[in-house]
């Protein structure tokens, strides 16, 4: 019967979307508990704790990361603080690698960072040695790591990380070609050009992020 076979759809895409919502938030609990910002793993592991095998069943990076907010939201006590204090310190890493046309990206921009969080911004530079010459030049002690960076659907490189801490905070500075600038680089979370920021931009974000903490909200 019609009727009852549309039942029957309906009501197994209902049990679906019900599964991706139970391991999207018990991802986001593991990635907010755990400190990972591996989605992936995240999502494996809370379909695992949840006894949930099937790929119809696995949430979107994008749902995770709802989700992440409405947790965080909830249940990380000192959020807003810890949020804010890094987007200060992001204002203050722009203005001081200016020369290197940085970018706030990650967390820190999306609103999902929290105490574990490093400040992450993108620069570009044509000449490789750069930007060692002007942290040593500053006399700033940091250790460089590497990065897999997609610059489109069919170019990545393994970009440079520097990293260091500033005011206690960690900080991680991810060397890219001038080029770069043009077009963002593909977001782990959506496989999208990601969102980034500038300094008026990031300037402006601190300022809402004042206005609503002055006002309660």
């Amino acid at each position: 019967m019609p009727n009852a076979r549309q039942h029957a759809i309906e009501h197994s895409q209902t049990r679906t979307r019900e599964r991706r919502h139970r391991v999207a938030t018990e991802a986001a609990k593991i990635i907010a508990q755990g400190g990972t910002r591996d989605y992936l793993q995240a999502k494996h592991k809370a379909a695992e704790r949840l006894g949930i095998f099937d790929d119809a069943s696995l949430p979107r990076n994008t749902e995770i990361e709802a989700a992440l907010r409405e947790y965080q939201r909830l249940f990380v006590t000192g959020q807003d603080r810890a949020l804010q204090r890094r987007r200060e310190a992001a204002v203050e890493a722009l203005q001081f690698f200016a020369s290197f046309d940085p970018r706030l990206v990650g967390p820190v921009l999306e609103g999902t960072a929290d105490h574990r969080s490093p400040v992450t911004l993108h620069v570009h530079s044509d000449e490789p040695e750069a930007l060692d010459r002007w942290l040593d030049q500053h006399r700033i002690d940091h250790e460089v790591r590497s990065r897999r960076i997609r610059l489109d659907r069919e170019r990545e490189l393994e970009a440079p990380v520097y990293r260091f801490e500033a005011d206690e905070l960690p900080i991680e500075i991810i060397a890219l070609p001038a080029t770069a600038l043009r077009q963002a680089p593909l977001s782990v979370i959506d496989e999208r050009p990601m969102r980034r920021a500038n300094l008026a931009q990031a300037q402006a974000l601190l300022a809402d992020d004042e206005i609503t903490a002055f006002f309660g909200r």
